[in-house]
């Protein structure tokens, strides 16, 4: 970029500059500004990412360069990824794929872009949906950066729907996608992409049980992002560090891993993963036996999750809270801070409610479909319903007698 931008908070310089090259110029200065404050965890970088493209798209718009401005409008749906906005992001992309009608690196790109919106939305099904048929395309890209990126974010949709639909042989699958992506990545020699793949192995072998290789993989990962200098991804890798820690029952390694990956999320403001880390976090603070402050850990993880629009994520929030501060807290009415324990269940209890009946109301009533939003089973979410939140029974609409339905037929 030259004498032309310096640094990030700084407008760059333009007068004078013939109105393509400026509108470039903005463009370049804004991704920059997105990627770099992402990695570095600078405060509004991203609002200061999304003014500096949408300039460029303004003047690229006047001049009628449709593909520059398609390809701006690419760029600023990360951005929007970035910060949670995956309402608004949907829509750019949406906008953009409508208007390009053939194949190329550009459509691959807002295509790939598409899914991990979706994904980051917890809409893991459209992730997978969205990618799978665009398999076509990605087989005929040559870059190996854009074909790394495709199987690694597949592979991180057959991670997710492991866990969310209880299925063991999406881990396999992972597997094998997540090494299509780290050859794809060291062809193209990007060192980052290479800690992302490495920090998503060593997440897929602690979901095996094999946690030696998992803190090896995370081991490698850590000191590539720590050498980049890439604070979210040393924050992310951190994250899975402490959900490896919890399987391996080492509390309080798990709770320090996550209390530093929370840190490094929030100043940035990367609310996008941060839910995920709250999670696992208040998961930690429960089994030290830390209740009030689990419970505090879970409410932020619900409100960050709520905010960014990823029901599915507010919902494994509550409904892990429920596993780790349930019943169990009053079992003993002897305890000297029963009343207290009392007061936090009732407050679990509560936050539980509100939760499915906002699921409920968006469902319109369905069952079926406010469990698929909230990742748990119609099953269990009925017996929740029955068991604790009985008045949400008007909320619902009717149950329909399967022996009825069939007769009427």
């Amino acid at each position: 970029m030259g004498d032309l931008w310096r640094r990030i908070g700084e407008h760059p310089q333009i007068e004078g500059l013939d109105p393509s090259i400026a509108a470039e110029v903005l463009l370049r200065a804004g991704v920059l500004t997105g990627w770099i404050g992402s990695c570095n965890q600078i405060a509004d970088a991203q609002e200061t990412a999304k003014n500096l493209i949408s300039k460029a798209i303004a003047t690229f718009e006047s001049l009628g360069y449709i593909k520059k401005v398609l390809e701006a409008q690419t760029e600023l749906s990360l951005c929007y990824w970035r910060t949670g906005e995956y309402g608004e992001a949907r829509i750019i992309l949406q906008s953009v794929l409508s208007r390009l009608k053939v194949d190329s690196g550009l459509k691959a790109r807002a295509i790939l872009r598409t899914a991990i919106v979706e994904w980051g939305a917890a809409k893991y099904s459209d992730a997978l949906n969205i990618l799978t048929d665009a398999a076509p395309l990605f087989e005929k890209v040559t870059n190996h950066v854009l074909k790394g990126s495709y199987h690694n974010q597949l592979a991180m949709v057959f991670r997710s729907l492991a866990t969310s639909e209880k299925q063991e042989e999406y881990l396999d699958r992972a597997l094998i996608e997540y090494s299509a992506a780290s050859f794809h990545f060291e062809q193209a020699g990007h060192t980052r992409y290479r800690a992302n793949v490495e920090n998503n192995l060593g997440f897929l072998f602690f979901k095996l049980s094999s946690f030696k290789d998992a803190h090896e993989h995370l081991d490698h990962a850590r000191r590539l992002a720590v050498s980049l200098k890439d604070r979210v991804l040393t924050a992310r890798i951190d994250e899975t560090r402490a959900r490896t820690f919890l399987a391996q029952k080492r509390n309080a390694e798990a709770d320090r891993a996550a209390r530093n990956a929370i840190n490094a999320l929030e100043q940035g403001g990367q609310y996008s993963i941060l839910a995920e880390a709250l999670i696992t976090y208040g998961t930690a603070l429960a089994r030290l036996g830390c209740y009030r402050q689990s419970l505090s850990a879970f409410q932020r993880a619900i409100e960050v999750a709520q905010q960014t629009g990823a029901l599915n994520r507010a919902g494994e929030a509550a409904a892990t809270m429920m596993e780790e501060l349930g019943e169990h807290l009053i079992a003993d009415e002897r305890q000297a801070d029963f009343q207290e324990n009392v007061a936090l269940v009732e407050e679990v209890h509560r936050f539980e409610r509100d939760l499915i009946r906002q699921a409920l109301i968006k469902a319109e009533g369905s069952v079926t479909r406010a469990a698929r939003l909230l990742g748990v089973s119609h099953q269990r979410l009925i017996y929740i319903i029955k068991k604790r939140h009985k008045d949400l029974r008007s909320v619902r609409t009717p149950a329909i007698s399967r022996l009825k339905s069939i007769i009427k037929k």
